[in-house]
């Protein structure tokens, strides 16, 4: 939580926050509060063995399917 009010984060509605397992969930996709763990995802989806690099645009829609930081 003090990591949301270093990001600006007044307030936390009912119905838009969760805390599950402590994940933080805002509008079902978990929010990541570590830079470092950011780059790991957008690697993580940009990377891959399948398709190999998939683009910036393609990534981005693909990460933010799942997760949301600031």
């Amino acid at each position: 939580m003090e990591e949301l009010k270093k990001a600006g984060i007044k307030t936390l509605k009912d119905g838009e926050w969760k805390i599950k397992e402590e994940l933080v969930i805002k509008e079902e996709k978990i929010y990541v509060l570590e830079e470092k763990l950011r780059g790991e995802i957008i690697r993580l989806y940009h990377n891959t063995p399948v398709e190999g690099h998939r683009g910036r645009w393609k990534t981005t829609g693909l990460v933010t399917r799942n997760y949301w930081w600031l």
